[in-house]
């Protein structure tokens, strides 16, 4: 469990004055979905032999973790693109280093660009070089973008191709010292309106954004103040409730958030949380687009906003994990279970 320092205090939302929303069974399982899928993620860190689950669900589809941070990507963004010893740690180059993985949002076209440049900072970045390692990756058929996401082709930058409208984009943010600007927020929700500013990027992507540069030192937000549901978020909380009350989307996952503890006691589920880090609402937000999916096997006939009946991707196993690495300011100590 994480020290003393750690342990946040909870949310102290009041509800009772508004009309609550009315759960389906969805909801249930959206608590069973993130406890199981959390025993699943310590099973593979503890290196505990497969299976990991009897959920059959779970141990055939590819679902993301119950916590963001968790995830194969953010790692790495964690680990190797924000906190390297080895390139500079000046803000104007974590900014820069953090969006322009994020742009792609693929390790493997990091790697790509770490291979033929070296270290990515600002102060080395020409567009030229970038362009045509990119271009040439693009020729011999290799994908430089992350399916997770759906980055819009940005043409209004004057570019046909997809990514030099990116560069672009992130020469543009580095030119209004966005990073300075973010510096100078005291809120999550100002840091996202920032973002929102910028051509082609919509509510989803700002968010997304906001939040891994609030992994770094560059901002210190709380994570329980802001929360914009994305479209697979809205789709879950579709599923998992048939009337919303009085309650906003964003107000739903604040509750959920809120009421995390007691709905786990009240189904006799040990969540064995993050090294003592509760679920913060972009984890809750998360679930509820992992829940969308999976209820797409698992409730078949609640079929949400978008229709789909299907989850595309299958899991395939890539063993047990790595050591877990988490931003420093959260002050967790990723000590193993032993229970």
């Amino acid at each position: 469990m994480g020290s003393e320092a750690t342990k946040e205090t909870k949310p102290t939302l009041v509800w009772s004055r508004r009309k609550s929303p009315l759960p389906t069974v969805v909801f249930d399982t959206y608590w069973r979905f993130a406890a199981e899928r959390q025993n699943v993620y310590f099973a593979r860190l503890q290196r505990v032999p497969p299976p990991w689950t009897s959920d059959p669900v779970i141990s055939s589809f590819k679902f993301t973790n119950a916590y963001r941070a968790a995830d194969r990507v953010s790692q790495f963004l964690i680990k190797e693109v924000i906190y390297r010893n080895d390139v500079s740690l000046a803000p104007e180059d974590i900014f820069f280093r953090i969006i322009l993985f994020k742009l792609f949002n693929k390790i493997e076209t990091w790697k790509l660009l770490e291979k033929h440049l070296g270290p990515l900072t600002f102060r080395t970045y020409r567009f030229e070089t970038y362009d045509r390692v990119l271009s040439r990756a693009l020729e011999n058929g290799t994908t430089i973008y992350s399916a997770a996401y759906i980055m819009p082709s940005g043409k209004m930058f004057g570019h046909h191709r997809k990514h030099r409208n990116h560069l672009v984009l992130l020469e543009r943010m580095m030119r209004d010292n966005m990073c300075g600007q973010l510096a100078r927020t005291g809120t999550m929700q100002a840091g996202f309106e920032l973002f929102r500013s910028y051509p082609t990027i919509g509510d989803f992507l700002a968010y997304q954004y906001i939040t891994d540069i609030n992994y770094s030192e560059l901002t210190n937000y709380s994570e329980t103040e802001f929360v914009v549901p994305g479209p697979g978020a809205v789709d879950g909380l579709r599923k998992a409730f048939s009337d919303n009350g009085e309650l906003s989307d964003a107000d739903i996952i604040r509750w959920v958030a809120d009421v995390q503890d007691q709905e786990f006691e009240r189904l006799g589920l040990e969540f064995p949380n993050l090294f003592g880090r509760r679920l913060q609402y972009i984890d809750c937000q998360s679930l509820f687009c992992e829940v969308d999916k999976y209820s797409r096997v698992a409730h078949p006939e609640y079929l949400g906003r978008s229709g789909r009946t299907r989850i595309k991707q299958r899991f395939v196993s890539t063993g047990t994990l790595p050591e877990a690495h988490f931003p420093p300011k959260w002050n967790i100590t990723t000590t193993p279970r032993t229970d």
